[in-house]
């Protein structure tokens, strides 16, 4: 039997982040995840500034590694099939990488353990501790591996009761391929009915192209209309055959997991708390992960529910449940929000600064 002061399921921004934490108080930190890395994760691997303070990581430091790494200054941005705003910033207000590059680098970066390969099947109680695979003995599991987590499912105790928000991906090297999609300038294109968007994400010599939807209604039928439309647009000439990789995820408000227990705690995706307006999820997986880790390093062993709830208590205060839009409203909304979308200034500063950018009032009125 293997024993740690703690084991993190997934080795993800997030789960590397509480490692990373855990590690640096002198916890023995062990990070399993099914995976090997460097592991294929595809994902638009957008990140804004403020990530980078939460990784105690300067982005010179990541520049330097070599790894891919774009700025980003400006956007293009509308409605699938009707004239995009063109929108550009005076200073670089976020940065691109490679999911598979990143998540590699700050795993290694973490100093705990490493369990490659490593699927979790079962977990039980055995007094104080957790015993999982029959495996690994321990006081504390922390959850981060994504809306699928195994110890989500293990907490839930039941099957998932809310729709997630269905997304597909494809990045590449362009290897000679056309795109008019230009480096540092990311396309977000938002559907008619607004219950999705799609995005084109250039990083130098690499393209990601992606659609997300609220439901999964006819989502097969959205992303074959994005191909055609990236064939049309110029983006992409052979879109129709992409290899698309299919993904989901929880936005916070779209639904609340219970995100602690004895000894338990779950952070990022597996906690459901996505961005609801972008579905980003790399900043609330960082953040939550280094607050769970300041969380047990306060605890000081103590792993009781109570002794957990501060960490609840400021996920649900840094992520808030966000209301639903009644059905017969949607389609009114829908037509408003598609003429707004054209307006720069609705563009700029509601859906890029705030939605998007996350932007603070003192960094939006610079």
């Amino acid at each position: 039997m293997i024993v740690c002061d703690a084991l993190v399921v997934g080795g993800g921004p997030g789960g590397s982040t509480c490692a990373r934490v855990l590690h640096q108080h002198g916890w023995n930190v062990i990070v399993a995840d099914r995976a090997r890395f460097p592991r294929d994760k595809v994902c638009a691997g957008w990140l804004t500034p403020e990530v980078f303070p939460l990784l105690d990581l300067d982005p010179e430091e990541y520049r330097r590694t070599g790894l891919t790494f774009q700025t980003i200054d400006a956007f293009r941005t509308g409605v699938i099939g009707e004239p995009l705003v063109d929108t550009s910033y005076p200073r670089v207000v976020s940065y691109a990488i490679r999911r598979c590059e990143f998540d590699h680098f700050l795993l290694q970066r973490s100093g705990a353990s490493v369990m490659e390969g490593f699927a979790v099947d079962t977990i039980r109680r055995n007094g104080h501790t957790w015993i999982v695979n029959e495996t690994i003995e321990t006081p504390v599991v922390i959850g981060a591996g994504g809306h699928f987590c195994p110890v989500a499912r293990f907490m839930r105790g039941s099957s998932e009761t809310t729709a997630p928000v269905v997304a597909k991906e494809a990045e590449f090297p362009l290897d000679g391929r056309r795109t008019n999609v230009a480096s540092g300038v990311p396309e977000l294109f938002f559907c008619r009915d607004l219950e999705g968007y799609a995005w084109c994400v250039r990083k130098g010599d690499y393209l990601n192209v992606g659609i997300g939807r609220r439901e999964s209604q006819d989502f097969n039928d959205h992303v074959k209309q994005f191909s055609a439309f990236l064939e049309r647009s110029g983006a992409l000439a052979d879109a129709a055959h992409l290899k698309w990789r299919g993904h989901a995820y929880l936005a916070s408000g779209t639904g609340a997991r219970p995100i602690v227990d004895e000894g338990m705690l779950l952070i990022g995706d597996a906690a459901g708390l996505a961005y609801p307006e972008s579905g980003e999820g790399i900043r609330p997986a960082i953040e939550s992960g280094r607050l769970a880790g300041r969380t047990l390093v306060v605890a000081a062993g103590r792993t009781s529910r109570a002794d957990l709830q501060s960490y609840a208590d400021e996920v649900r205060r840094l992520y808030p449940p966000a209301s639903r839009t009644p059905g017969p409203l949607r389609s009114t909304i829908a037509a408003m929000g598609r003429l707004l979308l054209g307006s720069r200034v609705f563009t700029r500063h509601v859906v890029l600064d705030r939605w998007f950018l996350r932007r603070s009032r003192s960094e939006r009125a610079a």
